[in-house]
């Protein structure tokens, strides 16, 4: 298998494990505050993949210059998930996911921005596909909504989190100096621990944590260990030999998984006309998926996510 083929695999699992997030943060979100779930959950990847980094022998003075790096992007990063779980306050977690699929095409705005990426004729028109997916889910295949541009609070609060979200993809490709995937990783998940702190001081003395559910211990571990550490480690291989449209590609699976996450969860699944929207999504990723140069930096081994 080719280091490609091993960055497909890499992102069908990462889009597999990032829906279980919605799904589960949307049970969660009503009883916790998003900042202190997003603290706990980048606390603990943390000193789990400080872990894998000691066993691996990745620390090395060297890679702890510029320290600054992981500062930024950790707090671009955290921002995204804190605005995640307020969004999914009131979004569904279909909906939200839609949202998610309008990453790519933001992404394809900043990566040009800060490393010049160009963005073909097919890869635009895969965006666009995808975006017009989204919008169909977003505003449930109702015209009249549609019309008047009528968006959730939810969606608009997470799809700020997208934009933090697809500003952070192509800064870690700017700012990464050599470092493995799991060492980078380990240096954001930590950035962002301490941004977090800062941010949720209040939320952390004040919180009755024995009063919480079940299920919200549950989604903090879950979102710890798979929808970061591990979606973290994932995201940075494949990036690191994938063009950076194609690891956003994957992000047009997310709804669907999710629709069988909710149907899992005994929630059911949506009706006719929004599986219509996700149909949408995927023809996108068929579209992105599908091999052209876009120049600029893309591909080879000096991307990250």
């Amino acid at each position: 298998m080719n280091d490609a083929l091993r960055g497909h695999g890499a992102m069908l699992l990462f889009s597999i494990l990032v829906a279980g997030s919605f799904s589960l943060g949307a049970l969660a979100s009503p009883f916790i505050a998003p900042e202190l779930v997003t603290v706990l959950r980048f606390a603990i990847a943390a000193v789990l993949l400080g872990i894998l980094c000691a066993i691996r022998g990745d620390f090395k003075t060297v890679w702890f210059v510029a320290i600054w790096r992981y500062i930024l992007l950790g707090g671009v990063f955290a921002t995204y998930f804190v605005l995640m779980f307020a969004g999914l306050k009131t979004a569904t977690p279909v909906s939200a996911a839609a949202v998610f699929t309008l990453t790519p095409i933001l992404t394809a705005f900043a990566s040009y921005i800060l490393l010049r990426q160009i963005t073909t004729k097919r890869i635009a028109g895969g965006l666009l596909i995808g975006a017009l997916g989204a919008l169909w889910v977003i505003f449930r295949a109702d015209w009249a909504t549609f019309r008047i541009f009528e968006v959730g609070k939810g969606e608009i609060i997470y799809f700020w989190g997208c934009i933090a979200h697809a500003v952070y993809i192509p800064l870690v490709r700017l700012l990464n100096r050599g470092e493995s995937a799991v060492l980078f990783s380990f240096g954001t998940t930590l950035g962002g621990t301490l941004v977090l702190l800062a941010w949720s001081w209040s939320a952390i003395w004040t919180t009755d944590y024995a009063a919480l559910p079940n299920i919200v211990w549950l989604t903090i571990l879950y979102v710890s260990i798979f929808a970061t550490a591990v979606t973290f480690v994932l995201g940075q291989f494949a990036s690191l030999r994938l063009p950076g449209a194609k690891v956003m590609a994957y992000t047009y699976l997310i709804p669907s998984w999710v629709i069988l996450w909710e149907i899992a969860l005994g929630h059911g699944a949506p009706r006719g006309f929004i599986l219509g929207g996700v149909l949408l999504t995927i023809v996108a990723l068929v579209v992105l998926l599908k091999h052209e140069d876009t120049g600029g930096h893309d591909g080879g081994l000096s991307q990250a996510y």
